[in-house]
């Protein structure tokens, strides 16, 4: 049996029927992963959701033609923190976890990270999410430390590791 194909692609505005799919899709199924919630988001315009498209940079992933992960980078925009990008909106369907889609995202994210000059990719991942720390671990990102109640899920304070990875030429 063939191994599943799994393509990357840089979202435009014109996918913003796509994206609006995936991204609510992952506030709906994954709300404790995230700091936005889906009714933030579900409010938004369709030119609100091709403004973000325009705004930042989003991969969607596919395995075998089949939407299956999504993942941004927004750059930091003051002058002395242009270097810096962050790592946003990461969500990968269930059923494609742990068959390689996240490492394709984040190798694309990285990429264009450097593409763009930038020095060092940032995040932050729920402390209660292992597989998530794992597979940036995996990916050259190292925990610098944690944010006490980085986020407030139905009430319940939850702790965010905050990770980064430098980028070079050559990482």
């Amino acid at each position: 049996m063939e191994s599943p194909t799994i393509t990357i692609r840089h979202l435009t505005a014109d996918d913003a029927a796509l994206f609006r799919s995936l991204r609510l899709e992952a506030l709906e199924r994954e709300p404790q992963a995230f700091a936005s919630s889906h009714s933030d988001w579900s409010r938004m315009t369709e030119e609100d959701w091709r403004a973000r498209l325009e705004a930042v940079d989003v991969f969607a992933a596919f395995r075998d033609g089949e939407p299956a992960g999504l993942m941004g980078l927004a750059r930091e925009q003051g002058s002395k923190t242009r270097h810096r990008g962050l790592l946003i909106m990461v969500y990968v369907r269930a059923s494609h976890r742990a068959c390689g889609v996240g490492d394709r995202l984040i190798e694309a994210v990285i990429a264009q990270a450097r593409a763009k000059g930038m020095r060092q990719v940032e995040l932050m991942a729920s402390a209660e999410n292992p597989a998530a720390i794992g597979l940036y671990r995996r990916n050259g990102f190292q925990p610098i430390g944690t944010m006490p109640a980085g986020m407030l899920h139905e009430g319940r304070e939850i702790d965010e590791v905050i990770m980064v990875r430098r980028i070079t030429s050559e990482t």
